[in-house]
């Protein structure tokens, strides 16, 4: 069984015909009315406003993704590149199968709050609540699953930040045009674009004025079919939290393609030794 989105992506279809004049709207009377920045001139209104409609536009378009790429990892005193398998489907499933030269040597899969990490050399199955800290160490990315889900989509963190005017809009040192929100928890998002449009950039830093992370975007391709969308073949992140750094190169991405429904499950065999998170005592080595 499939996960079908015919009816899902009509729908879509339907609001971003009246998301110009919504967005255009909001992001005037935040300006105006909200008191987070001066009202922007005409020129550069328009430049933002453009810029929040191309954010909210792929926010309607991409709910899933498909890939093989190659991951590279730098942190914690190790260096590793393997191949990998990439399903991710929004709000916060993802599923990561590492390869090695004889096959699959661990997968991760993170659904519903919950995260299953499975060790085919040992027939092992480690499972316990999706956390930032289980996919760092598991899946080498450390963000909540949500959070990886757009990021690897290259979306903004949030939706709903996206229904506001940005506080701040200007150009950069090497003059790409930059867009900042300041989120009610005192968050803030910095995010540069290309020439084109496209996201090239995403910094966020916490309340304490620490940097939580920055990705940044790169070699756009049209993804897509008939549809087309722009979409970045290079993703690359660091956590200052954390020290450590991860590079995907995406192969052939697949977006809101069909997937099914039992991706993100993993299910024991009857010979399968089941563990719960946490007290399993070491780590999975899938590059050796």
């Amino acid at each position: 069984m499939t996960r079908n989105r015919r009816g899902r992506r009509r729908v879509t279809h339907l609001r971003v015909s009246i998301w110009p004049a919504t967005l255009a709207f909001l992001l005037a009377l935040g300006a105006a009315g909200c008191g987070l920045q001066p009202e922007m001139p005409a020129a550069q209104s328009e430049n933002a406003t453009q810029l929040g409609l191309g954010l909210a536009r792929r926010d309607k378009q991409i709910h899933s993704l498909q890939t093989s790429a190659i991951m590279e990892y730098i942190g914690g005193g190790e260096h590793v590149k393997v191949r990998e398998r990439i399903v991710a489907e929004r709000p916060a499933s993802v599923r990561v199968d590492v390869m090695s030269p004889i096959g699959v040597a661990l997968v991760v899969a993170a659904d519903g709050g919950q995260v299953a990490i499975f060790d085919p050399s040992k027939n092992t199955l480690m499972q316990g609540p999706a956390t930032a800290e289980a996919l760092d160490r598991y899946a080498r990315i450390p963000m909540a699953p949500q959070d990886t889900v757009r990021m690897l989509m290259g979306l903004t963190p949030d939706t709903s930040m996206l229904a506001f005017a940005p506080n701040q809009y200007g150009m950069t040192a090497e003059n790409e045009p930059y867009l900042m929100y300041r989120e009610p928890n005192a968050v803030t998002d910095y995010l540069t674009f290309d020439a084109n449009d496209n996201l090239t950039s995403l910094r966020q830093t916490l309340a304490s004025g620490r940097e939580s992370y920055e990705v940044h975007y790169s070699d756009y391709r049209a993804t897509g079919g008939g549809s087309a969308i722009m979409f970045p073949y290079q993703v690359a992140a660091s956590f200052p939290t954390t020290g450590a750094s991860v590079k995907f190169r995406y192969e052939q991405p697949i977006l809101d393609g069909d997937i099914e429904d039992s991706t993100f499950t993993l299910a024991p065999g009857d010979e399968t030794r089941r563990l719960t998170l946490g007290l399993a005592d070491t780590r999975s080595s899938p590059a050796n």
